[in-house]
């Protein structure tokens, strides 16, 4: 049964919105007056969905929506908006709520928007159902120096992971940013061998070689080659591209001191922080991405 907990400092609004909602035999409808009293419920009752009001003392809406996105950043928040909330309103949305319903129509659109809300959920979960029972998913891609491309690619990535994985939005985030580096390193580095001293010397001289090499041979000719490989469990990512190679060896190390604030070294940090593992080959113009789904 879906819980709903209904959070509003006045009773009546509070008593009449929980009336609405508890017509619909499916969900069982909680009550708290306030935003304190709503964290203290969501730790006790876990519910599966909260309906707020705005405006409250003590710990308003948009507050509210701060602390649950801290550590239940997975339960959908409704807003109860009156006139006068709207800009507040906005700014919620902003943050992370799910949808809002205008108190003066709340006979009409609250249990509607709570059915949709619903709907989704029940979605997700047989998503995250079908993915635990991934045998493997396989793809590769060739890619010219375009960094479109490259961007492009690394965002399709970025989501195949963390949709068939649900990953939240900051494991997302880092994923995203491992596989982006490791692909962006194998264009800018590996295919149109550019040094990161350059770019530490003069930026625009790095962005400017980089352009006239894409269009030149024997760079132009070069490809990104990229292999992903997931199951309900684990995923590799492997990034080959057309370049001579680098001795992995000799890689700076990206935490000494003297080198965080300096190019060089900092998308490999990036990754080895974000990824399980990362590995490159002998000749170094290979690089493996590993991670788990379940991280320790």
């Amino acid at each position: 049964m879906t819980t709903i907990l209904v959070v509003d400092d006045s009773n009546v609004d509070r008593m009449y919105a929980a009336g609405l909602l508890a017509h619909e035999n499916a969900w069982n409808v909680i009550q708290a007056a306030d935003g304190k009293a709503a964290l203290v419920a969501v730790k006790t009752q876990a519910p599966d969905i909260i309906v707020t009001d705005i405006q409250m003392p003590e710990l308003n809406g948009l507050e509210l929506l701060a602390e649950l996105r801290k550590s239940h950043s997975h339960i959908p928040v409704i807003l109860m908006t009156s006139r006068g909330s709207e800009e507040i309103a906005v700014e919620a949305l902003q943050s992370g709520a799910s949808s809002y319903v205008p108190k003066r129509s709340l006979a009409s659109t609250l249990v509607d928007t709570i059915q949709r809300v619903v709907a989704a959920m029940q979605e997700t979960r047989k998503h995250s159902e079908l993915m635990n029972r991934l045998g493997e998913r396989i793809e590769t891609y060739v890619l010219e120096n375009d960094v479109n491309l490259v961007m492009a690619l690394s965002r399709h990535l970025q989501s195949l992971l963390a949709d068939s994985w649900g990953l939240d939005r900051t494991d997302r985030m880092r994923t995203g940013t491992a596989i982006e580096e490791a692909l962006l390193n194998a264009m800018y580095h590996g295919n149109l061998e550019v040094s990161s001293e350059l770019k530490e010397r003069d930026h625009q001289a790095f962005y400017a070689l980089a352009d006239e090499r894409r269009l030149a041979a024997p760079w132009i000719n070069r490809r990104i080659r990229v292999r992903i490989e997931m199951n309900a469990e684990t995923a590799k990512v492997v990034i080959r591209d057309d370049g001579t190679g680098f001795d992995p060896a000799q890689l700076p190390d990206p935490t000494d001191p003297e080198n965080l604030g300096r190019p060089f070294g900092r998308g490999v940090m990036l990754m080895r922080a974000f990824m399980d593992d990362v590995s490159y080959n002998a000749v170094g113009n290979e690089v493996t991405l590993t991670r788990s789904r379940f991280r320790e």
